[in-house]
């Protein structure tokens, strides 16, 4: 049995979205879009997660996705713990699995997790206890499919043919958990043709064998795409320079007014966040009309609710 889907086929954890089934994923979406209003109005709660406890567990600094997962948490009528790591027992020693016991002594029923090491949520999923979700925050390079959901959702609140769709994702792919699980769930979902644009040394060798166009030449993989996703350069990942400067990667791989006219009139620009303004986004770009990147921060909150409720089995066919 799957440790994500049960043998009902239900959503039990999301580590990554590798192995998942478009069906999962499109009801995922669907129910974001039910859970969409009260998402963007904060003055009402669903009963959804009433009487759950949902702990924020997170090893890496964050801001919009820690922020966006309690408030999610908050809007289903959860009981929320953030937990603080650098003040935690974890940084005086206490192993991950110490931590984990404690934890759900607590009787926490969901576990939203952010570490920098691949493979971190996968490992907490196979030592929680029955009953106890784990939902992946981000781990490492590896995963972070609730970003990549939220992509897709946007996209589809814009695009909805996915078939006819050209998507381009630019920049540092090598690094990106973003761009790994972007790549598997609009492959799943079925988008037309994928594309990836950057410089030999930022992006896997492994695209070509994933049926992804590889372009280093900016000005032709971006030629008629109908949505650009910019990516960060992940420095901090990074061993080595693997770009000569900023200011050059900028002049080769930046998103300017001028190369987004290649893409199709009505192509929408799409950015995970953070923004490196002035090295891979001009601001002009990213706070011009195409822009869909504050879209995203907020249908996140959407994405975020549905897949806690899925996950605790509270499934919801209309919220108003």
């Amino acid at each position: 049995m799957s440790l994500q889907i049960d043998a009902d086929g239900r959503l039990r954890h999301l580590l990554t979205i590798d192995g998942i089934p478009k069906r999962n994923l499109t009801e995922i979406l669907d129910q974001a879009d039910a859970l969409r209003s009260v998402a963007l109005r904060g003055n009402k709660k669903l009963p959804l997660l009433r009487g759950r406890t949902v702990c924020n567990l997170f090893f890496e600094p964050s801001t919009r996705t820690r922020t966006t997962f309690e408030l999610a948490a908050e809007r289903l009528s959860a009981d929320v713990i953030n937990i603080d790591i650098g003040s935690s027992s974890t940084s005086k020693g206490e192993s991950l699995l110490d931590t984990l016991a404690t934890l759900e002594a607590m009787h926490c029923d969901l576990f939203v997790v952010r570490h920098p090491d691949s493979g971190a949520a996968h490992f907490i999923a196979e030592h929680a206890k029955e009953g106890v979700a784990v939902l992946n925050a981000g781990d490492g390079r590896h995963a972070h499919p609730t970003q990549a959901l939220l992509d897709a959702y946007t996209i589809r609140r814009h695009k909805p043919h996915f078939e006819t769709l050209t998507v381009a994702l630019v920049g540092d792919l090598l690094h990106s958990r973003v761009a790994r699980s972007g790549l598997t769930c609009l492959g799943t979902l079925g988008i037309g043709e994928l594309r990836a644009i950057g410089p030999r040394t930022l992006l896997p060798p492994t695209l070509d064998e994933l049926g992804v166009r590889v372009f280093t030449d900016f000005n032709q993989g971006i030629a008629d795409c109908d949505v650009v996703i910019m990516l960060r350069l992940q420095k901090e990942r990074m061993r080595g320079a693997l770009v000569p400067s900023e200011s050059e990667y900028f002049k080769r791989y930046g998103l300017t007014e001028e190369r987004l006219g290649r893409a199709k009139p009505d192509a929408i620009v799409m950015h995970p966040g953070p923004m490196n303004r002035g090295v891979e986004i001009a601001s002009e770009v990213a706070d011009g009309p195409q822009s869909v990147i504050l879209e995203q921060v907020s249908n996140g909150l959407a994405v975020r609710m549905a897949v806690m409720s899925q996950i605790l089995g509270a499934a919801v066919k209309e919220a108003t």
